[in-house]
């Protein structure tokens, strides 16, 4: 069976169907674009042919390019044959001297959406889950189908450079509002129909780019009317991405410099930047992680088998604070009834109405109706009475961080439970085992680690604890996938994965503070090396209070153990700027730096005199070296500790979890990156200079002397 279906009805018109046996998407691969060549020159060379529609016959139209392909390519000469081929057909598609027709049955994505843009029109199924865009800018790579040619002749450049600096995804109706999507339709029967009276009406079609009259919508790059756009978009990309990101540059660049030539050449000029990116470490990098290992996660890698899909239908949450509220909006938003219960009515009002504001806000940029906001808030319930916990499949405890709290709580919530429910802590930090202890039920006992903003942040950690049983992990597995959330496994200690490694990075920005290093050459450094923002700031989001009452419960934890914790260097300065300084963090508007109302943060002033400037003030790359190191290296050992159990949750957890750069691919492709023996030899140096929490992990130093790397 062919990859294109070709049937030409009684009218001449030609429909040919995408559908790629035993795949369930199509994507552009020989398989694909060889017989659709053959279907252009048949179309080409038979008169009888008056139009053509392109559909699918899958649920979505084209997901896009081949990436197994793209990321296996190391020779900047093949991308740019394949970008050059891939074009050559389009143009052949587009010039075929008969009206084609796009039939957007569903989803149209990078290339898939390229397709489209050669074809003369557009007509797609008005399908609230049907996504138009070109996000290759995710994965480190430009549109490299004549998306950077065709999108800004189409409607300006100015309104397509953020539609591919951004990799936005246009529902079908704002598609069409932007000038992208010439028609909606309804369904199947009626985008068919609008096609053919499309094809009757318009026998000799010419692509606006095509057209010797063509002006360019809102000017070329030339014209002045663009002149702020080219003075502006490079510094402000620059600004974002430090450098580290060269997708949005050579977007630009093959805007810019095919707004200054003809559409070939412009299309030539595209090929090149594509190709540069195709062999870059950051694609690599990216499309590893961000494409590879996240699918595999949500196709479900680290769930347990052997257990049926689950679904929450009545969750009840402890504690209506931040977290507990943001709960609360992520499980109504899909349906889910809640229960959101705290010590005081007004507390548990306060936490319902954390969502009555997001709603508003969606309300005031069109996203929803004040009709959904009522139906979407009568799925919250705020309580003070254990009683309405009754009948919830699932409970999230999400009170302060203190034992006693949390395991009164969570035996009055018990108390109201069927044997089968599932009962989970909201800790960042407390080992589950030991929070289990107060439950009658440790297999149904699991953490589900939510990180805030809850309904902006994409990842929760699940955590294991020795006596969670594998079916309730999956339930908890199903539920985080049921919010729209990607999921990663790990097992229980201190501080799990993500809190534990991402106090590496506030913290060794803070020993370089103590150190006597300038604070906001610190700051600059965090964010060279591609973190979202500095160590110093980020502690301040954090809060200095929270830290420090961490702090002081592992010491006590440790005590009764009859342990001692060997504390980082950087815990002297959350105890000075707590304790002598009274600089909580940005919740007191001031911390590292000061929040003034209505005003921009800045560094406090004074941050210098009371951790006094060395006469020698360390060269970024090191203190770079210093910030992601930390990271990477905790990442590692958390690995060997089987805390967490795949490379793909390691690297997930750490982008996800607490922002570790994009561009390098989580912090254990950071590794492979930098190369296992160079890294190992790197944090020796390192070691050597600033001390023991820079001593390779043992894995790192086993696998470099076997030449292994993490897969």
């Amino acid at each position: 069976m062919t990859a294109v279906q070709f049937n030409q009805d009684a009218d001449g018109i030609v429909t040919l169907t995408l559908d790629m046996p035993g795949r369930s998407m199509n994507v552009l691969n020989e398989e694909l674009t060889g017989p659709f060549s053959d279907a252009i020159a048949k179309i080409e060379n038979d008169a009888s042919i008056k139009g053509v529609i392109i559909t699918s016959g899958k649920k979505e139209f084209l997901a896009g390019a081949d990436i197994d392909k793209v990321y296996r390519m190391t020779d900047p000469a093949e991308a740019f044959a394949m970008a050059e081929a891939y074009k050559s057909f389009l143009r052949r598609l587009e010039k075929c001297g008969r009206p084609v027709v796009a039939a957007l049955n569903g989803t149209a994505l990078g290339g898939g959406l390229e397709l489209a843009l050669a074809c003369h029109y557009r007509i797609a199924i008005d399908d609230p889950k049907a996504k138009f865009g070109l996000p290759e800018v995710k994965l480190g790579l430009l549109p490299g189908g004549g998306g950077t040619q065709r999108l800004p002749r189409l409607i300006g450049i100015q309104a397509s450079l953020p539609l591919m600096l951004e990799g936005k995804e246009l529902k079908a109706a704002q598609a069409k509002q932007q000038g992208i999507i010439h028609e909606l339709a309804a369904d199947k029967d009626e985008m068919f129909a609008k096609a053919r009276a499309w094809i009757a009406a318009n026998p000799k079609p010419v692509q606006p780019w095509d057209d010797k009259k063509f002006k360019w919508p809102g000017g070329d790059s030339k014209s002045p009317a663009n002149a702020q756009v080219w003075a502006i978009a490079p510094s402000m990309a620059s600004a974002k991405t430090w450098g580290n990101m060269p997708a949005p540059t050579n977007i630009m660049s093959s805007v810019f410099e095919g707004g200054i030539t003809d559409f070939d050449t412009g299309c030539r000029v595209e090929s090149r930047y594509f190709a540069e990116l195709v062999v870059s470490q950051v694609s690599k990098n990216m499309i590893g992680t961000l494409w590879f290992q996240l699918n595999g996660i949500n196709k479900g890698s680290s769930r347990p088998e052997g257990f049926e899909r689950s679904t929450v239908r009545k969750l009840g949450i402890l504690g209506a604070g931040m977290m507990g509220a943001g709960i609360a909006y992520v499980s109504a938003k899909v349906g889910i009834e809640c229960v959101l219960l705290d010590t005081t009515q007004e507390a548990a009002d306060k936490g319902k109405a954390y969502s009555a504001g997001l709603l508003d806000k969606a309300i005031k940029r069109g996203r929803e109706t004040p009709e959904g906001k009522d139906a979407f808030l009568a799925r919250i319930k705020p309580t003070t009475s254990y009683d309405d916990l009754k009948g919830c499949d699932l409970i999230i405890e999400a009170v302060f961080e203190d034992r006693g709290i949390k395991a009164d709580v969570t035996r009055k919530a018990e108390a109201q439970l069927a044997k089968t429910a599932v009962f989970a802590s909201n800790t960042s930090t407390l080992p589950i085992t030991g929070l289990a202890e107060a439950s009658e039920r440790p297999k149904n006992f699991i953490g589900l680690h939510f990180f805030s903003p809850v309904d902006k942040m994409p990842l929760v950690e699940i955590i294991k604890g020795k006596k969670t049983s594998a079916e309730t992990l999956a339930r908890g597995f199903d539920y985080v996938q049921q919010i729209k959330k990607t999921p990663i496994v790990v097992n229980d200690s201190r501080g799990f994965y993500t809190s534990r490694c991402f106090a590496t990075y506030p913290m060794e920005g803070l020993t370089l503070l103590a150190e006597g290093q300038h604070p906001r050459s610190i700051e600059v450094a965090g964010l060279q090396a591609g973190m979202p923002v500095g160590p110093l700031a980020l502690q301040d989001e954090v809060s200095l209070s929270l830290s420090m009452h961490v702090l002081e419960q592992t010491r006590k934890d440790y005590a009764a153990e009859g342990k001692t914790v060997a504390e980082h260097p950087g815990v002297a300065v959350i105890e000075k700027m707590v304790k002598q300084l009274d600089r909580v963090g940005k919740k007191s508007g001031k911390g590292f730096y000061d929040y003034p109302q209505g005003g921009q943060k800045h560094l406090w002033p004074e941050l210098t005199k009371h951790f006094p400037l060395a006469e020698t003030q360390l060269p970024q790359q090191e203190m770079i070296d210093r910030l992601m190191y930390a990271q990477a290296n905790e990442a590692a050992k958390c690995f060997e500790e089987k805390v967490v159990e795949s490379v793909a949750d390691t690297n997930i957890g750490s982008i996800f979890g607490w922002g570790f750069a994009p561009h390098q691919g989580g912090a254990l492709q950071f590794i492979n990156a930098v190369g296992l023996d160079q890294f190992v030899k790197r944090s020796k140096v390192l070691e050597k200079k600033y001390g023991a929490r820079f001593k390779p992990a043992r894995i790192l130093v086993r696998m470099a002397k076997e030449g292994r790397r993490f897969e």
